[in-house]
């Protein structure tokens, strides 16, 4: 890791986060702005750890957050939520996710016991096309649900599908998570660094495979079922935030999470603020923007990673 990365990366998140926070009055800080802001940056660290503990769980360093399912659940919720009682988005979108997850977790046991080398990339294709699958049916039901949404409440659904922060308030529950996430992954970094060698290695050294992988499963499905509870669906964060700090040279969790962490939330109150101004008086929904800063970055992965 370049000696140069952890004050760059501190100096500019701080620079951006003044920056956001720039330009208000002291009542529209207190009441719009300073809550805005921070849910940007709770919802991004959460979405970055939890691609993170993707990216660890499947081995694959272009996993993300929303690649089991979770996301589809969470719209599932959501949007059910706004049909039957007229609101409680936020409530839908946390359980949505939570059952998501379980149900992966129901379909697909045997994929998080991978015992050897061998059969882990058989392990990680179950994982990936039983949450893949998952994903189908919750969105043709998300589809379902959005044809049955009145007039009046469809706009706001879309919104909140597409991920907006127009609304959202201090996320205590979501810092919580955070903390909790952070403390989890610091305390198990050796571990979750033995497990990145594969299970066999890790293993032979002693760790306690299916159980960090349901460690990591769970935490990945409460911290995204968290964010999208704040600020809807927003993709590509847990994506790009993590395998941009790897092609920097951070190896190592202890140092990829806490960086990670402030990197995600960083630039989710960064892309935010452009969404908030770049079109001003009309506000884009920050999720639209994230996936058009996202996809190319991607793309640009998957080149790299070819050649």
């Amino acid at each position: 890791m370049k000696p140069l990365l952890r004050p760059a990366l501190i100096g500019v998140s701080v620079l951006c986060l003044a920056l956001a926070l720039l330009g208000a009055s002291e009542q529209t800080f207190w009441t719009l702005r300073a809550p805005r802001v921070a849910a940007g940056f709770t919802v991004g660290a959460l979405l970055a750890l939890a691609g993170l503990a993707m990216q660890v769980l499947l081995r694959n360093p272009l996993a993300d957050p929303y690649v089991l399912g979770t996301s589809g659940g969470a719209a599932v919720g959501s949007v059910g939520a706004l049909v039957l009682f007229g609101g409680y988005m936020w409530l839908g979108a946390s359980l949505g996710a939570l059952a998501a997850g379980a149900l992966l977790m129901g379909l697909a046991p045997g994929a998080l016991r991978g015992t050897a080398s061998h059969h882990e990339d058989d392990a990680s294709a179950r994982l990936i096309l039983t949450g893949a699958m998952i994903a189908a049916v919750l969105g043709a039901l998300t589809t379902l649900l959005l044809a049955l949404t009145p007039d009046n409440r469809l706009r706001g659904a879309i919104f909140w599908l597409v991920g907006d922060l127009s609304g959202a308030e201090t996320p205590l529950w979501g810092a919580v998570m955070l903390v909790l996430f952070l403390a989890a992954l610091q305390g198990k970094a050796r571990s979750v660094d033995r497990l990145m060698l594969g299970s066999e290695a890790a293993l032979l050294l002693g760790e306690p495979v299916a159980a960090l992988r349901w460690m990591l499963l769970t935490l990945a499905c409460v911290a995204t079922a968290s964010a999208v509870a704040v600020a809807g669906t927003i993709g590509f964060v847990g994506l790009v935030v993590p395998q941009a700090l790897r092609f920097a040279g951070v190896r190592q969790v202890r140092d990829l999470s806490w960086m990670s962490a402030l990197a995600g939330g960083t630039l989710l109150v960064l892309a935010d603020s452009v969404a908030r101004t770049v079109a001003w008086p009309l506000e884009l929904p920050v999720g639209a923007l994230m996936s058009l800063i996202g996809a190319p970055v991607f793309i640009w992965f998957l080149m790299r990673g070819a050649r």
